[in-house]
């Protein structure tokens, strides 16, 4: 008796964790599409700047500027890696971090020294935790990205690009998130975001000739406009792309707990049920036992 109501207890339990995990893949669902339409409005404005930042450099080839331009003598690489605030995305920061130490490990046997810029409450706990030296930490924001957060970053990172290792500054920014291809499928990117790389296009090359453009007063003025905004509109898409990740990665965990779930209700079920069939047996063959007896004495 006591096994079966300690199975009960165990069915009830798991029911509530289940309801639980349902409702939270029911939430992750409905606001993947939100993730998603945030990421397909972010893209015309992205490609816009970058049309007319490639346009601006093919039509003024050799142009200068500190954004655009290597430093050789600036040995600091700065790693912005993009995490979650929250939890239950199964190995959605995992992913991220484990990426992150293979790009900190390969710039440190190019003689390079990593620095880590973290987003993500998760990312920030994990390098705490271990005594690692974080140079900027960003969190609260995961979830549901806004373009001020992503200015903020942004305007962070240009200003230590600007810098000298002797001020703190760095030479090269690369960063670390999760690109949403679908709803099964999100992929750590690894890319470098400054300096940046344009390609510069010439009129020979047919079918691929950018557009244009007038600059007042002059293009160097245009670029110390454009160029910030650019990395402040690529860090914006990539937080909304990991925002949709990361909500998918939920969607998806919830949905594994939920069928584990299920599947040990049955497996509980399953016991319970042989456990009263044994209880039962058990007193049937103690009446039968009992009757017999009582026959028996009777019969002397």
């Amino acid at each position: 008796m006591a096994q079966v109501r300690e199975l009960r207890q165990q069915i009830k339990s798991v029911k509530s964790t289940a309801k639980i995990t349902r409702a939270q893949e029911m939430i992750a669902t409905s606001r993947i599409v939100k993730a998603q339409q945030a990421v397909a409005a972010s893209k015309p404005y992205a490609d816009q700047i970058t049309q007319a930042l490639s346009a601006l450099v093919s039509h003024h080839v050799g142009i200068d500027h500190p954004l655009l331009r290597e430093q050789p003598e600036d040995n600091r690489s700065a790693v912005l890696i993009v995490t979650s605030d929250r939890g239950f995305c199964g190995a959605y920061n995992a992913n991220v971090i484990r990426e992150a130490e293979s790009l900190i490990k390969a710039l440190r046997e190019q003689g390079r020294e990593p620095v880590p810029y973290v987003v993500g409450n998760k990312g920030i706990t994990w390098y705490r935790f271990r005594g690692r030296e974080v140079n900027g930490t960003w969190h609260g924001f995961s979830d549901r990205p806004a373009f001020a957060d992503a200015e903020t970053i942004g305007r962070r990172l240009v200003q230590d690009f600007l810098k000298s290792d002797a001020e703190g500054g760095v030479g090269e920014i690369h960063v670390v998130y999760t690109e949403f291809v679908s709803m099964l499928t999100q992929q750590v990117q690894v890319r470098r975001l400054m300096p940046l790389e344009i390609e510069e296009r010439h009129g020979g090359e047919q079918g691929s000739v950018p557009p244009s453009y007038d600059f007042e007063p002059t293009a160097e003025a245009a670029l110390d406009l454009l160029l910030p905004n650019y990395v402040e509109s690529r860090i914006f898409h990539m937080l909304l792309q990991s925002a949709a990740s990361f909500q998918a990665a939920v969607r998806r965990a919830m949905k594994s707990a939920t069928d584990n779930a299920n599947e040990l209700i049955g497996v509980y079920t399953r016991q319970m049920n042989q456990a009263r069939q044994a209880q039962i047996t058990q007193e049937i063959s103690e009446i039968v036992g009992g009757a017999n007896a009582l026959a028996d004495s009777g019969g002397e």
